[in-house]
């Protein structure tokens, strides 16, 4: 029987991004992955739900006692203005070796260096075990028909991973300086006031709910909410607008709107910092007599992974490939580890991730292939 050939990531990576998928179109990347996984021999459900598709493939028996996950996602950001690029967006164009395109970085690289690790790794040395690939289609968008669709999929399946690695772009600068063993939580909180109407020459005839917005959002800031933890820098909060809506200068507006965002470490929840934001709004409502109605989305929950036997495989793979031995951080936003975090232990690493969202987003070619084979080792220590 004829050998065959290895899985190139590069060229999976351009077939990839020359798929068209904005979130939450499939633009064929998924189809593509089913093609090549189920050919290899990995069994390939597509997982859709609330018109976002989803992919697992699992190569190896179900409930096996070692199960190694990765997880990952196709979908993209919007291009923005089509003649800032230099390249064409769709076209995985190579030059001076790099290949660009939407969702080169972020994170159709990092999905076919995995899926080319698990492919040749299970052709090759076949482990005791399984290999388990979750691909989503909705985690640059509101993410809850995505991974999370997945994971309620795998729990009526009996499908499960003992380990899981996330594959987003982990590294600020250079390839193997940093791997995430948590994250962030993220919340969201809006608050709208309702005063009463009133020319500005008369201001004791009105009550002006801009004066308790400001009022309330000098409160929120005017402390920091932690100085930070074992593993996470401290909390932030920011006000991210501010507005009603009145075109006129000497009107004070009935009503009011202002939303701030707030990153929180393992010192809080988003239940407690809900808390705190409607005790305060509260106060503010009671000396201001300006009615202030407050509405909190938590999209994630602060996690950590504890650093251990999980974290140490990643990190030798890392640094006997780049020679680089990886910070553990839990910087930046959130991603979509902080689902796969109820269901086992998750670490993320990847590319460096400089150019994700950005115009003439792009990624070395080089790197893609060292990726692959970092997380080929990943595959071979995890299962020797």
């Amino acid at each position: 029987m004829p050998a065959v050939s290895p899985v190139d990531p590069v060229d999976l990576t351009a077939r990839l991004i020359r798929c068209n998928s904005v979130t939450p179109a499939e633009g064929g990347a998924l189809l593509l992955l089913e093609d090549l996984l189920s050919g290899a021999g990995f069994t390939c459900t597509r997982v859709d739900r609330g018109g976002i598709a989803n992919l697992f493939a699992r190569w190896g028996a179900r409930g096996a006692n070692r199960s190694f996950g990765f997880n990952g996602h196709t979908d993209v950001v919007p291009v923005g203005d089509l003649a800032a690029w230099t390249r064409d967006p769709f076209g995985a164009e190579v030059e001076g070796g790099w290949m660009y395109g939407r969702g080169a970085t972020d994170m159709k690289s990092g999905v076919a260096a995995f899926a080319a690790a698990a492919v040749d790794f299970v052709r090759e040395t076949p482990p005791h075990g399984a290999v388990i690939l979750a691909i989503t289609g909705d985690e640059e968008d509101v993410a809850t028909d995505g991974t999370v669709a997945l994971l309620d999929w795998m729990a009526v399946e009996g499908e499960r991973m003992t380990h899981c690695l996330v594959g987003e772009p982990t590294c600020p600068d250079r390839m193997g300086e940093m791997m995430k063993i948590g994250r962030r939580g993220s919340l969201t909180a809006r608050f709208a006031a309702q005063g009463v109407q009133g020319h500005s020459a008369y201001p004791h005839r009105a009550k002006n709910p801009l004066t308790a917005l400001v009022k309330l959002l000098a409160r929120l800031e005017a402390q920091p909410l932690d100085q930070g933890s074992a593993h996470f820098d401290a909390s932030t909060l920011a006000i991210t607008t501010i507005d009603c809506g009145n075109p006129a200068t000497n009107v004070i507006p009935a009503r009011g709107t202002a939303v701030v965002n707030i990153r929180f470490n393992d010192l809080h929840s988003g239940e407690s910092l809900t808390g705190w934001l409607r005790g305060q709004a509260a106060e503010v409502q009671a000396e201001t007599g300006v009615q202030i109605d407050t509405r909190v989305s938590v999209s994630g929950e602060s996690f950590l992974t504890p650093p251990g036997d999980f974290s140490e495989l990643i990190r030798r793979a890392v640094e006997a490939e780049t020679g680089v031995s990886p910070e553990y951080s839990t910087s930046g936003g959130t991603s979509d580890a902080r689902f796969v975090k109820d269901h086992c232990p998750v670490v993320e690493f990847g590319l460096v991730g400089k150019t994700m969202h950005q115009v003439d987003e792009r990624v070395e070619v080089a790197q893609i292939r060292q990726l692959k084979a970092i997380y080929t080792r990943i595959l071979r220590e995890y299962f020797a």
